[in-house]
């Protein structure tokens, strides 16, 4: 098909990636909990915890937009390692240190950690990968994510144990156990970045202002809905060992919970693509955030373990749907040279979030009881399901000519690509119009 947009490099990169990141989230997830239960061992109370998961989040507000605008304008690949490396030490030294500022302060330094690596290989993932081949790299590329969530609270509850003085022991092992884990990452961070595209990225003159951005359709509905999505499942792996505790779950069970939960994420993106083709963006959107609100506002009920494990699982695999598309949403909606801030602008939605929503499920937790932070991000998603419905699935407007997609969406091949394929038609020898009139014959959405 001849308007096809070229593809990218090869995919032995985000094999790469997706291995990465799998232990860098893996480490993250796993130290999240650990986190929380050595934050109790210390003697913090509900509403403390809430503060020191959202201090996670605070530090990196700071400088997500300007990590975006230099990934904008150089290469994406070095904030890999050096978000390994903070990971790491963040991990390690919430492990050493015995106080609960300290533990906050560290934790925010595991945060961004996590902010420098998530934005460099999102930049790479949408700057190496052709727009009808987006929405599956930018779903394989979560898998990572959810691999790590699914691995991480498991041996997290295998190694947490005990009561009391045991259980500040164990979760600091937990911890330097995962800045181990995530240094393994370092191993796979080899040719992740091609030359090739780093230096055929949309040149600019200026920086595209952020009014600018936030401005344009797609952006903002991406960025609310990946808040809502993402700070579900921040509250579920920061709260629910609060609530079994509470309910007298054991710390292994609790693990196993959130790691069916990240399975059946998994199990999501592989049929990602099927899911597109059958349902459509909106309709996919906006069925998976509602189903996803009704069913977290469902963990605030005293359920027996099994049905909670039922209803977890239903909603990791609603759950999934989100992050990815969000992704591609912002990609697409946003200016040319402006991507990779605009996904920094997503992640600094998304740590707004980490920061309210457990600083707010804290202080709800405190005054009305455990369970009622999930009836709030409950609430956060059926409004997320409002926005799908409203329309996430059109992204301002794109040039005469662009594939129009089965959801109604547009996609939009590369500036320089397009003017390349139109150059190419003009100055074929021998081409008549009938024929470059035939080139332009629909095709199916990838």
């Amino acid at each position: 098909m001849t308007g096809r947009p070229r593809p990218g490099p090869g995919r032995g990169w985000l094999l790469r990636l997706v291995i990465a990141f799998a232990f860098a989230q893996g480490a993250v997830s796993m130290a999240r909990p650990a986190v929380s239960y050595r934050a109790l061992a210390l003697g913090a109370d509900e509403t403390a915890v809430g503060v020191i998961a959202g201090v996670y989040a605070l530090l990196p507000l700071f400088v997500a937009v300007p990590l975006g605008r230099r990934t904008d304008h150089g290469r994406c690949a070095p904030l890999l390692p050096l978000g390994v490396l903070l990971i790491s030490g963040g991990c390690a030294l919430s492990g050493l240190v015995s106080s609960l500022p300290a533990m906050a302060a560290w934790s925010g330094v595991m945060g961004l950690g996590h902010l420098c690596f998530v934005i460099g290989a999102q930049s790479i993932v949408a700057r190496q990968s052709a727009p009808h081949e987006q929405d599956r790299n930018f779903g394989h590329f979560t898998i990572g994510a959810s691999l790590g969530q699914l691995i991480g609270p498991i041996a997290a509850g295998a190694l947490i144990s005990g009561q009391g003085g045991a259980l500040g022991r164990t979760s600091a092992l937990a911890l330097l156990v995962s800045a181990g884990v995530c240094a393994v990452a370092l191993t796979s961070l080899w040719r992740i970045e091609h030359r090739r595209t780093t230096d055929a990225r949309p040149r600019t003159d200026g920086k595209v202002p952020v009014r600018t951005i936030l401005g344009t359709r797609g952006v903002p509905a991406g960025i609310l809905i990946s808040m809502a999505v993402l700070s579900a499942t921040d509250i579920l792996t920061a709260y629910l060992p609060v609530v079994g505790e509470h309910r007298s779950i054991a710390p292994a069970t609790v693990g196993l919970l959130l790691s069916l939960r990240a399975a059946a994420t998994i199990a999501c993106r592989l049929v990602m693509t099927p899911l597109l083709r059958l349902l459509g963006r909106r309709a996919l959107l906006t069925t998976s955030c509602l189903l996803a609100g009704l069913l977290c506002a469902g963990v605030a009920l005293p359920v027996s373990v099994p049905v909670l494990a039922v209803m977890l699982a239903v909603l990791g695999f609603c759950l999934g749907v989100g992050q990815p598309l969000s992704m591609t949403t912002v990609v697409r909606a946003a200016p040319d040279g402006a991507r990779s801030t605009a996904l920094a602008l997503r992640l600094t939605g998304n740590r707004l979030g980490q920061v309210a929503a457990p600083a707010a499920a804290g202080l709800i937790a405190g005054a009305v009881g455990v369970a009622a932070p999930f009836v709030l991000l409950g609430v956060g998603l059926v409004g997320a399901a409002g926005l799908g419905l409203r329309g996430e699935g059109r992204t301002g407007s794109a040039p005469a000519g662009s594939e129009s997609a089965g959801e109604g969406r547009t996609e939009q091949a590369p500036a320089g690509e397009a003017v390349s394929d139109r150059s190419n038609r003009r100055s074929a020898p021998g081409e008549c119009p009938r024929d470059r009139h035939a080139d332009r014959s629909p095709r199916s959405g990838g």
